[in-house]
């Protein structure tokens, strides 16, 4: 394990996990931690993995910008945001961009900054205790790290706007039922099921778990046509791989597929 101090980092079963581990601060991201989880992102791009698992320790997942940070810096303000997302913005993105599947396991509550965090994963996984909560315009401030990408992609821009400018407590199931997250566990049920999920997609075909994430990803104006050629390259470069050869032979075999992660 990898420890800087507000943001763990390690590898088991082919599972990178970013672990949030500012609980007493409710894992708030301040200048120091977004370093760390720079850090901790830099890390999972160099790494042999075939997925990432974020998640967090505490009641909370993450509830958003630290506000003490922002109460001591108050006469310059500006300066103290310019100065976090020159760090946070280049890792958020980097974050999502991973080639392997992203997972998050939300354990508690979350909202502003931890919103981008938590829902930038690929596949969002979370306990009946959580909750979602902009906190943005409450303090007077528009959304950062993403948030308003993210809450847009996964709920439309309606339900985006109306979270993000009432600043209303979205409860688990309605977060389930927006689309704003995939799952509901039990909270002692999350994390086994999130690991169970990363470890699964971290024995998958590497290859065609990429190719898919980018083919999903594609900007919502791109026509028909451009995806159709997109998934007629991604699909004959998969086929070219040796794990198109394997997942068939496992298939007639009727075996599990042990395929190569690079």
């Amino acid at each position: 394990m990898s420890n800087h101090g507000a943001i763990h980092w390690e590898v088991r079963t082919g599972v990178g996990h970013i672990i949030l581990d500012r609980p007493d601060n409710a894992n708030a991201l301040c200048t120091t931690m977004a370093k760390h989880l720079a850090h901790a992102v830099e890390a999972a791009e160099q790494a042999d993995i075939g997925a990432v698992l974020i998640s967090a320790h505490g009641k909370q997942f993450c509830a958003g910008g630290d506000i003490n940070e922002f109460v001591a810096n108050r006469e310059r303000l500006s300066v103290l945001v310019q100065e976090l997302l020159a760090i946070a913005h280049p890792t958020i993105h980097k974050l999502a961009s991973l080639p392997v599947p992203v997972i998050s396991a939300l354990q508690g509550p979350l909202g502003g900054a931890g919103i981008a965090i938590g829902l930038c994963a690929d596949l969002v996984l979370a306990s009946t205790n959580v909750f979602l909560r902009g906190g943005y315009s409450a303090l007077g401030l528009s959304s950062d790290l993403g948030a308003s990408y993210f809450l847009s992609r996964r709920a439309g821009s309606a339900r985006a706007k109306y979270i993000l400018m009432t600043n209303r407590t979205i409860p688990a199931q309605q977060c389930l039922d927006w689309g704003l997250v995939d799952e509901l566990h039990a909270p002692d049920e999350l994390q086994p099921a999130a690991q169970a999920l990363a470890e699964q997609l971290a024995a998958g075909a590497t290859s065609a778990l990429r190719h898919l994430k980018q083919l999903c990803n594609a900007e919502p104006q791109r026509s028909l046509q451009d995806q159709l050629n997109a998934e007629r390259e991604a699909i004959l470069d998969c086929a070219r791989s040796s794990n198109s050869a394997e997942g068939i032979s496992a298939f007639l075999e009727k075996r599990s597929p042990a395929f190569a992660r690079r």
